[in-house]
């Protein structure tokens, strides 16, 4: 009776041991999720914030630059095209941050191609209300970088996490999935020409 009892005793206890074991490993893959997803909120913040400074940016430039109506369109299109296009948090596949990225990437094309059409006016380079803009639309394209990093990052962490053995296993279990990353565009390995 007293042998039964210690192997009872040992299974309880091995039982306690593997539940403690998956609930921590589970515990900490949605703690990782949760990070990655918050992670990729704020991303869409700084995107977000970008798109909201665009309408007060082609104001002021139509006030000073009028027949540029195709290059103002291109940027409205842009901003429009760019903001329709998400993501959902719980599916951040490479296929679709690279179409969020290419997206966003079209509305920063046709910002440089208006602040470059700024260049022909020089009232407008010089009014107050057109450098505040630009140099917050400047500081939102730092803070995006700075965002796609810390994303990148902790996708990384997470990916890292769902891949070691023996968390796996539980990630498997539970379909936690692996997380895209922000990648640079095409084309940007090769070094801009420069000419004087």
């Amino acid at each position: 009776m007293k042998k039964g009892l210690v192997t009872i005793l040992v299974l309880v206890l091995v039982a306690l041991a593997l539940f403690g074991w998956v609930k921590n490993a589970y515990n900490s893959l949605v703690k990782s999720d949760e990070t990655v997803q918050a992670a990729w909120a704020q991303v869409e913040n700084v995107y977000q914030r970008r798109a909201d400074l665009i309408p007060n940016l082609v104001a002021t430039v139509k006030g000073y630059a009028e027949h540029e109506s195709s290059t103002l369109q291109a940027v409205i299109d842009a901003r429009a095209k760019a903001t329709q296009v998400t993501v959902d948090a719980s599916d951040l596949t490479d296929e679709q941050i690279a179409k969020y990225q290419a997206a966003q990437g079209e509305l920063s094309q046709a910002l440089g191609r208006l602040i470059a059409v700024s260049e022909a006016y020089p009232d407008l380079k010089a009014n107050e209300n057109f450098k505040d803009l630009q140099a917050q639309l400047e500081g939102t394209e730092n803070r995006i970088t700075v965002e796609r990093q810390k994303f990148n990052e902790t996708a990384q962490a997470y990916n890292t996490e769902i891949r070691t053995f023996p968390t796996n296993i539980i990630a498997g279990l539970f379909n936690f999935d692996k997380k895209g990353y922000f990648k640079a565009a095409e084309g940007a390995e090769v070094a801009p020409k420069v000419e004087f």
